[in-house]
C-alpha cells in the first residue's frame, strides 16, 4: 500500500513543523506498513527571493495535482526592504499566493473545513497568561468556510496617478454553485456529528451579512433552500459580527456553522482562541477529488530558526489528512494511524507537558529548565512516541466487530481463525475480497480475522487461504 504525498514546507515556523508533520508520517506507516512516498517542494516568500521569478519551482502544480494528500506548512516572509510589508511578486500577489490560493483554485478545493475541539489539560493565553477559561466539553464545534470564490477571487485592481495610489477595488463575488456546494458539505458534516455540546441537536448556523450585502442575501436564501432536504438537521442564522461575541460567549450552541470566504477566515481565527490559540487549530481545503491540510498559524518569521514553535497543530492537520485520505481511498488501516495521532496528542496535553511557550507561558517553559526548552523538535518527538505506543496496542475483539456489524454466525467463525503470525503488537488492516480485513494482535500472541468494510464475504464457501 503506498501513497503519494506532497510537503509543502513554506516560510519561517512552516518549516519547522512541517518537520514534524513528516516525522509522523514516516512512524505511521512504518508501524502500519503503509509506504508514503514523500516530495518535499520548497515555496513562499523565502524561496522568491533566492529565485526572483516564480514562488514555487516549475512544476509543481503538476506535482501538487498528482498527489494523493498535500501537506502545507506556512507561507509569507518579510519584504528586506518593505517595512515589515511581505515579499510580494510582480503584480502586487504575495510570495506565496501559489502553493495556498492558487492551489485552492487550480484542485477546486472549494471547502476550507475547520474543526474547533478543546482538549482536556489546554489552558487559554489570556493578558499573556496559560488560564483556563473555557470547558472542553462545552468546546467542540466544525466551521466551514467557501474556499475559492467572496474577496478572494482577485477581480479588482489599483488605480494609480503620478506615481500615487488613488483607488483601489476588490470586487466581491458570490455564485449559486459555489454556495450550493459548501452549505451542502456542512450540512452532510453535520449528519455525522453529535450534535452541539450545549443540547445534543444537529445544527448548521450560517453565517452572513445579509442584512446589508447582497451576496450574502443570495448565500443566506440557497441555505434555506438546501436546508429543506435535511429536516432532521436545525437550522439557525447569524449576523457575522453579532456571531462573534456569541461564539465567545456560549460556543456550546455550535455544531457546524457554515460562511463566505472572507468571513470565515476572520471566525475561524476567532474560533482558534476557544481551543488553546493558533498552535492547536488545524486547517482543511477539501475538493471532490484533493485535499491540502495545514495548521491555520502563519509563518512567524519572528519565532522562525529558535525552535520553540508549537508543532501540535501540524501533526493534528496530518491527522485530519490521514482521515480524509481513508475515506478517500477506503482504507480503514489509514483512520487507525489518524486515530492513534488525535490519541497521543490527547494524552500529551492530559499530562501537561512538556508543552511549548504558547500552551504554558515563557515563565512556565523557563522555569523547567532541567526539562530542557519545549522545543519544536523535542515536542514533536515525545508525540511521534505516544502515537508508537498508541499503535502497538492490541486491537478489538473481531467478535464484537462482527456482532456490530450484524454478521452472519456462519460467517463469523471467522473470527477464529488463527494464524501464527508476528507483528509486533501493531493493528493494520489488509484488503481481500474487496473487503477491509482487520487483523488485530491479541494476548495470545496470535493474529485474528474481521471484516470492516460495508461490502462483506456473503458466502463462507469463498474464504481462501492465501
Amino acid at each position: 500500500m503506498a501513497f503519494r504525498v506532497v510537503m509543502l514546507p513554506g516560510d519561517g515556523i512552516g518549516v519547522e513543523v512541517a518537520r514534524e508533520g513528516r516525522r509522523v508520517l514516516e512512524v505511521v506507516g512504518s508501524a502500519l506498513g503503509i509506504a508514503f512516498d514523500i516530495e518535499e517542494i520548497p515555496c513562499g516568500g523565502q524561496f522568491y527571493l533566492r529565485h526572483g521569478s516564480r514562488d514555487w519551482p516549475e512544476g509543481a502544480e503538476e506535482e501538487v495535482a498528482a498527489a494523493d494528500l498535500v501537506l502545507l506548512g506556512a507561507v509569507g516572509w518579510p519584504d528586506p526592504e518593505g517595512a515589515g510589508r511581505p515579499v510580494t511578486m510582480e503584480g502586487g500577489r504575495m510570495a506565496g499566493w501559489s502553493p495556498v490560493i492558487g492551489t485552492r483554485a487550480a484542485l477546486d478545493l472549494y471547502a476550507n473545513v475547520r474543526p474547533v475541539k478543546l482538549y482536556p489539560g489546554v489552558n487559554h493565553k489570556i493578558h499573556g497568561q496559560p488560564v483556563r477559561v473555557w470547558d472542553p466539553d462545552k468546546v467542540d464545534m466544525v466551521l466551514v468556510r467557501e474556499n475559492t470564490e467572496d474577496l478572494y477571487a482577485g477581480i479588482g485592481g489599483k488605480l494609480t496617478r503620478g506615481g500615487h495610489s488613488e483607488v483601489a477595488v476588490d470586487s466581491r463575488v458570490i455564485t449559486r454553485k459555489g454556495s450550493e456546494r459548501v452549505i451542502r458539505k456542512a450540512f452532510e458534516l453535520a449528519t455525522r456529528r453529535n450534535g452541539a455540546p450545549g443540547d445534543g441537536l444537529r445544527r448548521v448556523t450560517c453565517i452572513a451579512k445579509d442584512n446589508v450585502l447582497d451576496g450574502c442575501r443570495l448565500f443566506v436564501e440557497i441555505f434555506h433552500e438546501i436546508g429543506r432536504e435535511y429536516p432532521d438537521i436545525a437550522q439557525d442564522t447569524a449576523i457575522v459580527d453579532a456571531f462573534t461575541q456569541w461564539l465567545i460567549q456560549k460556543p456550546e450552541w455550535y455544531d457546524v456553522g457554515v460562511t463566505t470566504n472572507m468571513f470565515g477566515d476572520i471566525v475561524t481565527d476567532l474560533a482558534s482562541v476557544l481551543q488553546g490559540g493558533m498552535g492547536l487549530a488545524v486547517g482543511a481545503n477539501i475538493g471532490d477529488r484533493h485535499g491540502m491540510f495545514e495548521p491555520i498559524h502563519g509563518s512567524a518569521p519572528k519565532h522562525a530558526g529558535k525552535d520553540r514553535a508549537n508543532p501540535l497543530a501540524m501533526i493534528l492537520a496530518t491527522r485530519e489528512g490521514l482521515s480524509w485520505l481513508a475515506a478517500q481511498q477506503g482504507e480503514a488501516v489509514l483512520q487507525r494511524g489518524a486515530d492513534a495521532i488525535e490519541t497521543a496528542v490527547l494524552g500529551l496535553l492530559e499530562r501537561g507537558g512538556p508543552l511549548t511557550y504558547d500552551l504554558v507561558g515563557d515563565a512556565n517553559a523557563a522555569s523547567k529548565i532541567e526539562l530542557k526548552k519545549y522545543s519544536t523538535d523535542e515536542l514533536g518527538l515525545l508525540t511521534l512516541q505516544d502515537i508508537v505506543d498508541e499503535l502497538k496496542k492490541p486491537g478489538r475483539d473481531p467478535r464484537e466487530q462482527f456482532e456490530e456489524a450484524g454478521f452472519r454466525e456462519d460467517v463469523m467463525e471467522m473470527s477464529d481463525l488463527k494464524i501464527g503470525m508476528e507483528l509486533n503488537g501493531i493493528v493494520t488492516n489488509v484488503t481481500a475480497f474487496g473487503a477491509f480485513v482487520d487483523i488485530g494482535v491479541h494476548q495470545d500472541g496470535l493474529v485474528h480475522i474481521s471484516c470492516l468494510a460495508d461490502k462483506f464475504i456473503k458466502d463462507p464457501s469463498e474464504v481462501v487461504s492465501t
